[in-house]
């Protein structure tokens, strides 16, 4: 069997995601060399992150040392307002670039990175359902590949939040950002960590450090879901915080409450504490992909951990202790665990079960004895007269 590679990467549109915020998504169709089609859906922000990295991997390639030398294309950044006419716009580039560098030379139009980055995920195969919010909204690339602009409907509106504590950065792909610091959330993902924008600054942002202005953070949280929902960690975590839980890796659990911080309250028998959501990974699925990104980043930290917070909203909503949460998921598992009770619903299982037909509970109302029974329980003077009387 040969080695694998890609045969052609397709730019066929994007997509208008709203959840768990309005973001876009391109929609590629990719063939490789067993004839096999899929079509992937990726980010600006995540194909931006793949060219850097890729001309880190190929300095020479890239122009670093000299730039005559450079045969890969460029990309521009994202912009300040990356909505739908910058997503619609930057589909052209997109093309020639994919383009470009499938024409390079085979140790980068086949390196890993590139192959890695556009295998399906699960993502690719479960996609958004028009249940949570609205469903999303699907652009094709016309078959004269010419933009028509009357179909536009014009930028988003990003999100701004503010930063409550100063940030330093720690890895390229990260921003600083400073107490005060206005910025607009492109992306927020869903381990804790948020891509923003801020004048000609752009970069990932731990969400526990920024706030939106006209409201408490802690109002955007969803409500969280007793029932829990199978998770399986990716990788150990040793509590540091009281109210955290230490786990190995492999281990199978429940998540009750996704938090927007990426700090997920996760039940573990009757345990419950915080752990974070980057480590976890949905029972079933591949952890390929989410393997690679603790690699490049790992979990944000805890609100609680930040210190000289500054916060513009004199009242917030306090978030659920521990206790609570042990409370109603202990509440949650008793009441669906519990048996029913025998009631009037239940009646006709209770006739038809030999082994509750001599119950020691008495019903409430006895029923009525019927004649022939009194008379035999009756003596002989006695059954005379009520046999009359009957």
């Amino acid at each position: 069997m040969g080695d694998t590679f890609i045969r052609h990467i397709a730019l066929l549109g994007f997509e208008k995601r709203f959840a768990p915020s309005q973001h876009y998504v391109y929609m590629f169709l990719v063939k490789w060399q067993d004839l096999s089609e899929k079509v992937v859906y990726r980010k600006f922000t995540e194909i931006y992150e793949f060219h850097k990295t890729l001309k880190e991997m190929f300095p020479i390639e890239a122009g670093e040392i000299h730039l005559e030398n450079r045969v890969i294309p460029h990309l521009p950044a994202p912009r300040w307002f990356d909505g739908q006419r910058a997503t619609e716009s930057r589909q052209g580039t997109l093309t020639e670039y994919f383009n470009a560098l499938m024409g390079l030379p085979i140790k980068i139009s086949r390196c890993p990175h590139l192959l890695d980055f556009f295998k399906v995920r699960p993502d690719d195969l479960k996609l958004p359902s028009d249940s949570q919010v609205k469903k999303p909204e699907t652009y094709l690339i016309a078959k004269d590949a010419k933009n028509n602009v009357a179909d536009i409907t014009g930028p988003i509106i990003l999100q701004t939040y503010r930063a409550i504590a100063d940030y330093e950065k720690s890895s390229r792909t990260e921003m600083t950002v400073a107490t005060g610091d206005v910025v607009d959330v492109v992306e927020k993902g869903e381990s804790g960590w948020w891509f923003c924008q801020m004048k000609t600054k752009r970069g990932w942002v731990p969400a526990s450090y920024l706030e939106p202005l006209d409201s408490p953070d802690e109002a955007e949280d969803p409500d969280p879901n007793y029932a829990g929902e199978p998770y399986v960690t990716i990788k150990a975590y040793t509590a540091v915080e009281e109210d955290e839980v230490s786990l190995l890796e492999g281990e199978a659990i429940e998540v009750i409450h996704k938090l927007l911080d990426g700090w997920w309250v996760i039940r573990k028998g009757d345990v419950t504490g915080y752990f974070p959501s980057m480590y976890l990974q949905k029972a079933g699925e591949e952890i390929t992909q989410a393997q690679r990104q603790i690699r490049g980043r790992g979990a944000p930290p805890r609100r609680s951990t930040i210190r000289n917070a500054q916060s513009i909203h004199q009242r917030s909503q306090k978030r659920l202790s521990q206790d609570a949460y042990r409370r109603n998921s202990v509440r949650f598992l008793q009441q669906h665990r519990r048996p029913a009770r025998p009631g009037p619903q239940s009646a006709q299982g209770t006739k038809n079960n030999p082994s509750t037909q001599h119950s020691k509970a008495q019903p409430a109302v006895p029923p009525r004895p019927s004649a022939d029974l009194i008379l035999h329980r009756c003596t002989e003077s006695t059954k005379r007269k009520l046999a009359s009387a009957l």
